[in-house]
């Protein structure tokens, strides 16, 4: 099999390995030649081929089992978001809104109906154009933009990224990181950066090596980091401009999926000069995850080459999906709602948090829909004693991208929780720790 791989670079022999398993020459779980045994065979420096199966991993096409070689990857299933299915357990880990929290959209279908749309229409709405620009153009600090209407955050993200990269091309994501940004970049065969997120947002260092590393392109979240909750601040955020000062034409997606919800500050890194961004707002988490409209500003070459990436599929977003989002975003009822949705998380979250710390696990709450609580044991088992007590959390393994070792940390979401069952969740959490660490003690027995 060493031969049927040729090329002289990285790229090179990563295409050529790419084009054996879409052909079906190797398959799934199929080892890959010793380093050393393919680069002697290609007349190519070890590095090189070292690059090659870097590459390689790092789009998910191969993976590295130590000792034992590199191997062809099986299909993986990917976490998503949403209820877990087939389960008795009580979902604490949905990533959801409350239901309840939703305006209803009744009253706002009884005033969009109108002449049908018809092709070569203007593609926006002119009612959502009319609420939108403002709201976006108000938080941007470069003075032109566009506006552009996707199905959705993800669909938005999916489009800018392909209207600009090329596979292997490489995306800086937060690190842990929302789950439809890494099945994003992993289906479009890029190649996902980390870039470490604390109680601040994302590092200025992780941002620099992903810059060393040749990232094309940044995905980030200023507000309400999904899983971790953490908010830019303004420090932080004048900071990661500073570092993107030197480079103007590095696409930078900006998520901020909370927006209306949110009970922090908005701080972006898109700089004055920076040439190539788009801030993207879904309504999803305020007006339901059905909705499928999202807002996008973007600079005027960004925004073409995002009408250019909509014209070969879906021409536009519906008309009356436009049309009825604009009605309940002009609607001052629908808008009070909205803005005490924002306060119920917030608050639902604070008294999750405040029950956490008295059963001695510290917890900040953070900002978002679902709460990122640090445990002193592995969360996998954290989550594995939960489920015998009734619950279905989310380990912090599933949003990780560079996982130095099992992440200590579970996602949860508890906002439709009463006060009874936030106790009871918060005295759960606190025996699941102290069962893992019991059953630690008992395997390395007592000290001598």
């Amino acid at each position: 099999m060493t031969l049927a791989i040729t090329g002289r670079t990285a790229s090179e022999i990563a295409d050529s390995v790419r084009g054996l398993v879409e052909r079906g020459v190797l398959s799934p779980g199929e080892p890959l030649p010793p380093v050393r045994a393919l680069a002697a065979k290609l007349g190519v420096n070890r590095n090189t081929a070292v690059a090659a199966y870097r590459h390689l991993a790092a789009t998910g096409l191969v993976e590295s089992r130590g000792r034992a070689g590199t191997v062809v990857s099986r299909p993986r299933t990917v976490a998503m978001e949403g209820f877990a299915r087939d389960t008795v357990l009580r979902d604490v880990g949905s990533g959801n809104p409350d239901a309840h929290q939703i305006p209803s959209p009744a009253r706002a279908l009884q005033t969009i109906a109108s002449r049908p749309v018809l092709y070569g229409e203007p593609v926006i709405d002119p009612a959502l154009e009319a609420w939108a620009a403002p709201w976006l153009r108000a938080d941007l600090a470069p003075g032109e933009m566009r506006l552009t209407i996707t199905s959705g955050a993800a669909d938005a993200t999916e489009r800018l990224l392909a209207q600009s990269l090329q596979r292997d091309d490489v995306v800086a994501l937060e690190d842990p990181c929302f789950l439809a940004s890494i099945h994003t970049v992993r289906i479009g065969g890029y190649r996902p950066v980390a870039v470490p997120v604390d109680e601040e947002g994302m590092t200025v260092d992780g941002l620099r090596a992903a810059i060393a590393e040749g990232a094309r392109a940044i995905v980030y979240t200023p507000r309400a980091q999904n899983p971790t909750g953490a908010s830019l601040t303004g420090g932080r955020a004048a900071a990661l401009r500073d570092v993107l000062r030197d480079h103007p034409y590095l696409l930078v997606i900006e998520d901020d999926h909370f927006s209306l919800l949110s009970q922090q500050p908005y701080h972006s890194v898109i700089g004055p000069d920076h040439r190539r961004f788009a801030v993207v707002r879904s309504v999803s988490k305020f007006l339901g995850p059905d909705m499928g409209v999202a807002a996008v500003a973007s600079d005027p070459d960004t925004a073409e080459r995002l009408a250019l990436r909509l014209t070969p599929g879906t021409t536009w977003v519906s008309h009356l999906l436009q049309r009825l989002a604009a009605a309940q975003l002009t609607d001052p009822e629908a808008q009070a709602q909205i803005a005490a949705a924002g306060r119920h998380y917030a608050a639902r979250n604070a008294r999750f948090a405040e029950l956490l710390t008295a059963h001695g696990v510290p917890t900040t709450p953070g900002d978002g829909l679902s709460m990122w609580v640090g445990l002193p044991v592995p969360a996998r088992e954290a989550c594995e004693q939960l489920m015998r007590r009734g619950w279905l959390a989310r380990p912090g393994d599933e949003f990780m991208l560079d996982a130095a070792g099992p992440s200590v940390h579970v996602r949860f979401t508890v906002h439709e929780l009463d006060d009874p069952s936030l106790s009871r969740l918060a005295a759960d959490v606190a025996a699941a720790v102290a069962a893992v660490q019991a059953r630690d003690a008992t395997r390395t027995g007592p000290v001598r």
